[in-house]
């Protein structure tokens, strides 16, 4: 609302409202004016893509990180959906409309990996309904703060988590839009939407163990579900500038390189590295695998030197 005053876009009374802070009484009227929105031509762009499989009917791609899914305000083009037109020339699915042919699932700009894209309508519903049921096998891996163990009585204290055998632990919540930021999400235990990832140890790093490269696996799919629930267990994701913060790391913990590439890390340390569906035409188990990219692997590298 501050910008829209700025603008010049607020009136009370019928005048021009400058002043952010100025206070409205009872009855009064406001008459607010928003721009219209400019439509986004959607073109193709040879972009290349790294394209992990292919039929007549779907594609999956590994995505990189710094890629937009589909066009948006603030992303007219350079996205996924782009390199996709161009690729598929007219054959991608129809639903979604012209900024999101095809487009199933998403990822974050900068979380990398698997997505699969539809390429008829058959096969985008039949994919749909086995993410709406959650039958769709995601694996991600991920590189965190501190290590979450089913022996540290802290992480055992926080709502909304428990541990299975095998040293797994269970994020159980719901989600949210965050009331002050609609950026981001909020975990709830009331209201949004359920919410439930699990996570396992594997590798540790640190003098003491002060980070861990885990594997995160979602029983359901909802937007920022792994940053916003590490981050509620106090392991929030190595780069996350919205949910996992900057943290001060002992000089000893790890190797000067090893504190000098966590600092210096750029985005969510998170990739989607298995991606596993029934094909909607064929019946066949589908199931693929991306391994981590390259500045993942250098940063568990210095981590472990």
């Amino acid at each position: 609302m501050g910008k829209l005053i700025e603008a010049g876009m607020v009136k009370v009374d019928g005048a021009v409202q400058t002043n952010i802070k100025a206070k409205v009484a009872e009855g009064q009227a406001i008459e607010i004016t928003f721009e219209e929105a400019e439509d986004i031509e959607t073109v193709a762009q040879d972009i290349p893509l790294d394209v992990i499989y292919e039929d007549a009917d779907l594609i999956v791609v590994n995505k990189p990180v710094g890629m937009v899914v589909h066009p948006a305000p603030g992303s007219p083009d350079g996205t996924l959906v782009n390199a996709l037109l161009f690729h598929c020339a007219d054959s991608l699915s129809g639903i979604g409309g012209e900024k999101r042919p095809g487009i199933v699932h998403r990822i974050d700009k900068d979380t990398s990996g698997l997505l699969v894209v539809a390429k008829n309508d058959k096969t985008h519903h039949g994919l749909a309904a086995q993410f709406e049921k959650h039958t769709v096998e995601r694996y991600y891996q991920a590189l965190c703060y501190g290590v979450p163990d089913a022996n540290d009585p802290r992480v055992r204290g926080v709502r909304g988590v428990n541990f299975e055998s095998g040293n797994i632990m269970k994020i159980t919540t719901h989600l949210a839009r965050h009331k002050n930021d609609r950026q981001r999400q909020a975990v709830l235990f009331e209201g949004g939407r359920h919410a439930v990832t699990r996570v396992r140890i594997v590798e540790k790093f640190g003098t003491p163990e002060v980070m861990a490269l885990v594997e995160c696996w979602l029983e359901t799919g909802r937007t920022h579900q792994i940053r916003v629930h590490m981050a509620h267990t106090g392991h929030g994701l190595i780069g996350d500038q919205t949910y996992g913060g900057r943290r001060k790391l002992a000089q000893k913990a790890l190797p000067d390189a090893g504190l000098q590439a966590v600092a210096d890390f750029p985005r969510q340390a998170l990739h989607a590295a298995v991606l596993g569906f029934v094909h909607p035409i064929t019946g066949e188990d589908m199931r693929f695998e991306a391994p981590l990219p390259q500045d993942m692997q250098d940063l568990i590298s210095s981590l472990s030197r």
